[in-house]
């Protein structure tokens, strides 16, 4: 049994691939599900179609490939929040999704009254909708008979992989990893336990919480019903640390930035957890035999969806493949900036009042400046995360490196201009899909399939680096003009 399989549940899809005994994946099978808004602001899920397109791409996958799996891998959307009653197994409502933001007067309510600082110190998270406590919170207090039946040990809470895991084993395992329960806010990364303190202040019943495991663990064996055969799941974690461990970032001060709608870069701390001054977020990347391995993390909203506002809301390109031609015809005598806060600013701002806007313009300004200006907000936030990691982190040599991984990292010129603003080398892998692979990796090492840490991170390969081309002074006026940039989109905060 040389194959494994890696679920990748996503934010607008469920993929699933299996992966040959050379960690290469040979079959593949993907399908979007829907996206509810139910009020402005609101993002919701069934979970029941989660798990009804789980089923059909890891089936479609297997009839491609038929052989016998050594494992299961899983990587999910991360906070999203997943409540369902015991006995039935029937959810109690729609998954509130990572992107939600009913909880913000909640948040802001904790936060003024001045409890953030001692969640920040256990779970090195802010308070903010973003993450699972204060949704699993609303389902309590909001949804009509949840919170007796909770209180009386009837229900279960579990971010998208404990539901999956639920639903794959027949409802015998009730289970997450590290990184996925270091994202609730409800989960103490350093002591490795659910917090009765954070579970007091947001009158969260405990019993409510799965087990929490190692990200290479024994999570149970799916059912044969399900798959055609019973097979273990043997590994779990969050899509941004399963980049981390496909980008073979395993090594203190190894950087990794995935960009697909948004952009997250990890940067690995090892066994620090550092506690930024710069609004980044401490969790964890990954932990293996009851040892953690610590990551400061930096969150940009708007990367890959910048291309989809020229495409759909500027229509001045009819695909994502013609921004990079229309940048580069852009008139290199005029300086646009773009601040693309469309849905506010991330880190490490934390923004999410403001707006977009556009800086520079003039009579000649057009299409090609405005994408130009579009793909190097790429960068620029990108420098943001890079200088807030570096000033908050005095490891050993440092952020001297990223690798990236995602759809935009196709485009030569967005890649080129990272490498410019940066002054730092940025490699891009053979591999894009980094993410199933890190799951697949940790499912097959656990099962004796795939080589351990030092071996697997000798087979990370190189497509091709991008150096810095531009000189030290052209790339510090034209960072120091987006900052400014920034400074005047910055909504007037107490």
């Amino acid at each position: 049994m040389t194959q494994v399989l890696a679920i990748d549940q996503g934010t607008t899809s469920t993929r699933a691939i299996v992966f040959d005994a050379a960690l290469q994946p040979v079959a593949s099978a993907q399908e979007e599900f829907t996206q509810h808004y139910p009020a402005s602001g609101w993002v919701e899920h069934d979970p029941e179609e989660i798990w009804a397109t789980t089923l059909s791409t890891v089936r479609a996958a297997r009839e491609k490939a038929p052989g016998p799996l050594a494992a299961i891998g899983i990587t999910n959307q991360r906070e999203t929040v997943v409540l369902w009653d015991r006995e039935t197994g029937k959810p109690v409502h729609n998954a509130i999704v990572w992107q939600d933001r009913r909880t913000a007067s909640m948040t802001a309510a904790l936060r003024q009254a001045g409890h953030e600082p001692m969640v920040r110190e256990k779970t090195g998270l802010l308070l903010d909708p973003y993450f699972s406590g204060s949704k699993l919170a609303w389902l309590l207090d909001n949804v009509e008979g949840v919170r007796a039946k909770a209180e009386a040990g009837k229900l279960a809470f579990g971010t998208v992989d404990t539901w999956l895991i639920w639903k794959m084993t027949g409802g015998k395992r009730h289970v997450t990893d590290a990184t996925n329960a270091a994202r609730t806010l409800l989960y103490n990364i350093r002591e490795g336990r659910w917090d009765d303190d954070i579970l007091r202040l947001l009158n969260i019943p405990g019993t409510l919480l799965p087990e929490v495991l190692d990200t290479g663990a024994d999570f149970g064996t799916a059912e044969a019903g399900h798959f055609g055969d019973a097979i273990p799941i043997l590994g779990v974690a969050g899509d941004q640390q399963a980049a981390t461990l496909g980008q073979a970032c395993l090594a203190p001060g190894m950087l990794k930035s995935t960009y697909g709608t948004g952009c997250f870069a990890l940067l690995n701390t090892g066994e620090t957890l550092v506690e930024s001054r710069n609004r980044l977020l401490g969790t964890i990347a990954y932990q293996f035999d009851g040892k953690v391995t610590y990551a400061l993390e930096g969150s940009i909203f708007i990367a890959g969806a910048v291309v989809q506002w020229l495409r759909d809301g500027l229509k001045i390109i009819g695909n994502a493949a013609e921004s990079q031609g229309l940048a580069a015809s852009a008139d290199p005598s005029q300086s646009l900036y773009v601040v693309p806060a469309f849905t506010g600013l991330g880190a490490p701002y934390w923004d999410p009042d403001c707006r977009g806007a556009i800086f520079g313009l003039t009579r000649n300004s057009g299409p090609a400046e405005i994408a130009k200006a579009a793909l190097e907000s790429v960068g620029y936030q990108t420098r943001d995360l890079w200088e807030a990691m570096a000033a908050d982190w005095d490891g050993a040599g440092g952020t001297n490196v990223l690798r990236v991984d995602g759809g935009m990292t196709a485009s030569d010129w967005t890649m080129q201009f990272l490498a410019d603003i940066l002054g730092a080398p940025v490699d891009r892998p053979k591999v894009l899909e980094t993410t199933a692979l890190g799951a697949a990796w940790v499912a097959g090492m656990q099962a004796g399939v795939y080589p351990g840490f030092d071996e697997f991170a000798k087979g990370w390969a190189l497509e091709r680096t991008f150096t810095p081309q531009m000189d030290e002074g052209t790339r510090e006026a034209r960072y120091s003009g987006w900052k400014d940039a920034v400074s005047r989109t910055l909504s007037a905060r107490d």
